[in-house]
């Protein structure tokens, strides 16, 4: 007889140990941390403490989300009022930039605009990209997160991409896409292919309406001059 045959019996006669009350106490098996013996008893309660355990931990891992979920959401909450109060793209872009790497700890954030007015071609932000760039840019449906990246976006980051092993690419879209804003990070599971993109999502959202706006008002200023 094998084990997984003695295991299936039990499992089929749970009246077994009610029938043999007695074997509860005279069975000895091996502790499961130490080379004492124990009753199957024992045992049972040894195993009872220890999904206790795992189900306290995973409680308070999920609280620990929570807490994080809400510090995330009142940082985003921050930065929206602030670019709804910014009243010229040299403000829009102090703001975000500031915002990222102070609030949401990302060291390094390029970005890259088209289909927006230009009204400083000053601006790194509005430098020519290839059709493939904004081919990729228009692919993504959602935040991209991972360690691979065009090698002309990697570009973007100058000196300072030799740094950087994870990245996150955030399309920003409109009712067409009018840019690309990329997170980089020295750390490689930073930005992972799995993790959860929500809160990336309503950056690009917010980054992208605020862009938007400014384009229209750079828009009707041209007219009016």
């Amino acid at each position: 007889m094998k084990a997984e045959d003695v295991a299936q019996f039990l499992q089929e006669h749970p009246q077994f140990f009610n029938d043999y009350a007695d074997l509860l106490a005279d069975i000895q098996i091996s502790h499961p941390q130490d080379d004492k013996v124990i009753s199957l008893n024992e045992r049972q309660i040894i195993s009872l403490r220890e999904r206790n355990r795992a189900l306290q931990d995973k409680l308070l891992e999920l609280i620990s989300f929570g807490e994080e979920n809400d510090a995330i959401g009142e940082k985003m909450h921050r930065l929206a009022i602030t670019l709804i109060s910014v009243s010229n793209l040299d403000e829009l872009l102090n703001a975000l930039y500031f915002s990222l790497k102070e609030d949401f700890s990302v060291p390094l954030v390029a970005m890259r605009f088209w289909n927006i007015p230009n009204t400083d071609p000053s601006k790194v932000e509005f430098t020519p990209i290839s059709e493939d760039v904004r081919a990729i840019a228009e692919s993504l449906a959602q935040p991209y997160c991972g360690n691979h990246i065009a090698e002309e976006i990697k570009r973007w980051f100058g000196e300072n991409l030799e740094h950087l092993h994870s990245f996150a690419m955030i399309p920003l879209n409109t009712t067409q896409t009018i840019g690309l804003l990329v997170l980089g990070s020295p750390d490689a599971e930073r930005f992972y292919p799995e993790m959860g993109i929500l809160h990336l999502k309503r950056l690009g959202e917010l980054a992208c309406t605020t862009l938007a706006r400014y384009g229209q008002l750079a828009t009707a200023e041209s007219v009016t001059v």
